[in-house]
């Protein structure tokens, strides 16, 4: 392992170290294995069934190909999207935790009667 020492040039900006570990929590890993699974089920989901699909017709197409073509890309920029905002709002939150003031001790503190 290569000890942290300071940077002969003050100027160079300061390598990022490891992730923090509050970014593998359960509200986390919650949302990764969701949108995971969306993810699954839209790809090869959308693929097991598209003979299925292609008796549907929308717009003069299957809806096979309007899947394939279409729908699983903007599935996959909304899980992007998701994914950016519920980490914002997870951030914003922890953020939060760490600024406010931590909540009253049960018991006062011993004061001398004068």
């Amino acid at each position: 392992m290569r000890s942290q020492q300071p940077s002969p040039h003050p100027s160079e900006p300061e390598m990022a170290g490891p992730f923090p570990p509050d970014l593998h929590d359960v509200r986390h890993l919650k949302l990764k294995a969701g949108l995971l699974v969306l993810w699954a089920v839209v790809s090869f989901g959308a693929t097991y069934f598209a003979r299925d699909l292609q008796v549907l017709v929308f717009g003069g197409w299957p809806l096979g190909y309007w899947i394939a073509a279409q729908g699983a890309v903007l599935v996959f920029i909304g899980i992007v999207v998701v994914y950016g905002w519920a980490m914002n709002r997870f951030e914003r939150e922890d953020l939060e935790g760490r600024e406010a003031p931590p909540p009253p001790s049960a018991q006062a503190p011993d004061r001398p009667h004068g």
